[in-house]
Formats: structure tokens, C-alpha cells, sequence
């Protein structure tokens, strides 16, 4: 089963376009859990090459909501 986005009609729906990463190189995963730059976890940061697609878009939806990525931190 795909976790790709599903319209009202059941249809699947593209993953937008994003950039290759969150990362706007305002790292702080050395001292915190969750990064001050991009808001991703230690653990999504450092498996973040071998998420699939879907999971990566998981994660931007939930940093996005949570106003992330931060240039200016």
C-alpha cells in the first residue's frame, strides 16, 4: 500500500516538489534532539539518504507545519 497523498475520490496524488533536503546548514543535532535549522530528529537526519520518498514527505509535512526549515535561528 503506498502512503502517498489520496484525493476524496481514492486516487493517488504526486508528492509535491520539494528540495533534496530540509537542511539550511543551521545545525544544532550535536546538542538537541530535533535540529534548530530544519527541525528534523537526530534519527531522520542521519537516515535521511535512505528514506523512501513517502517517509521523506511525511517528514516535511510535519516540519513545515511546525515552521521549519529556520534560516535565521
Amino acid at each position: 500500500m503506498s502512503d502517498q497523498p489520496v484525493n476524496k475520490e481514492g486516487a493517488t496524488q504526486p508528492l509535491p516538489q520539494r528540495p533534496d533536503t530540509p537542511c539550511v546548514a543551521v545545525c544544532s543535532t550535536t546538542f538537541d534532539e530535533i535540529c534548530r535549522g530544519c527541525g528534523r530528529s537526530v534519527a531522520e537526519v542521519a537516515h535521511w539518504v535512505s528514506m523512501s520518498a513517502e517517509h521523506k514527505e511525511r517528514v516535511w509535512q510535519r516540519i513545515l507545519a511546525e515552521g521549519y526549515p529556520r534560516r535565521n535561528t
